[in-house]
């Protein structure tokens, strides 16, 4: 494959870059898609609890940023959501906006709710523990794909479900270059000026264009032991939603 296998900057690097812009973070996610990138956590969540009654999954919500997904897990039916995350300051930023909530502590919308430091290459998790896992534009971010990918194998039981929400490469001959000069030289300045931060908006174009396309990122899924994998792009092809099913067992139904 023509790509790196991992984030280009370290998991320390990684960390205290999220850990300067959270508390800006949701802010540009908001400006960066226009705020679409509400409706592609909630394509998300739909695709996880997929198949699940209501109050019954334990969700682990990978690289769980400022909480948005692993909130909205909850708020959708979820039994038990756990947010981990790399970046300690998120998950401060992710437990205030619970805690700002008129519910009680550790709750949302009646489902406990937890945050958890962790490293997406070495969970702290036992092995089968999760019914459903979700990623959400993370995964590019970890040191190496391949080992992330079977670490959500590992903590998932079999046959359950995990979604993966990324960024990706944009392979479109007529808006690609249109959108490659906002993303190259528009959205540095603007997430400087919101957040602060120039670096950490630099550093995000250039982390889409080394990811994998999203085949490629299908049959990595594949060979880390997931199957049914399949996935669907938005955003006019600059995000891309895969799902797999963790091999080993019992499927549940699609």
């Amino acid at each position: 494959m023509d790509h790196r296998p991992g984030a280009l900057r370290s998991r320390n690097d990684v960390g205290e870059m999220f850990g300067r812009i959270a508390g800006r973070y949701d802010l540009m996610n908001r400006v960066m898609t226009g705020g679409r990138d509400v409706a592609w956590r909630k394509l998300t969540v739909q695709g996880a609890l997929r198949g699940f009654a209501p109050g019954t999954a334990r969700v682990l919500d990978l690289a769980t940023g400022t909480g948005d997904l692993a909130i909205a897990l909850a708020e959708a039916g979820a039994g038990e959501v756990v947010g981990a995350d790399i970046a300690e300051p998120m998950l401060r930023e992710a437990s205030m906006k619970v805690r700002n909530r008129a519910e009680n502590p550790g709750t949302v919308a009646g489902v406990p709710i937890s945050w958890v430091v962790a490293d997406g290459l070495s969970l702290p998790f036992e092995d089968n523990e999760f019914d459903a896992l979700t990623v959400a534009f993370g995964l590019r971010n970890m040191p190496d794909y391949d080992a992330a990918l079977r670490e959500m194998a590992r903590v998932l039981r079999p046959g359950g479900r995990v979604l993966v929400l990324e960024m990706t490469p944009l392979r479109a001959p007529v808006i690609g270059p249109l959108f490659d000069l906002y993303f190259t030289k528009v959205v540095p300045v603007v997430g400087g000026v919101l957040s602060g931060d120039y670096d950490a908006y630099r550093y995000l174009p250039a982390s889409v264009a080394a990811f994998p396309p999203a085949g490629n990122l299908a049959a990595m899924m594949e060979s880390a032991g997931f199957g049914r994998v399949s996935w669907r792009l938005l955003g006019g092809g600059t995000v891309a939603l895969h799902s797999g099913i963790s091999l080993g067992g019992a499927f549940i139904d699609a």
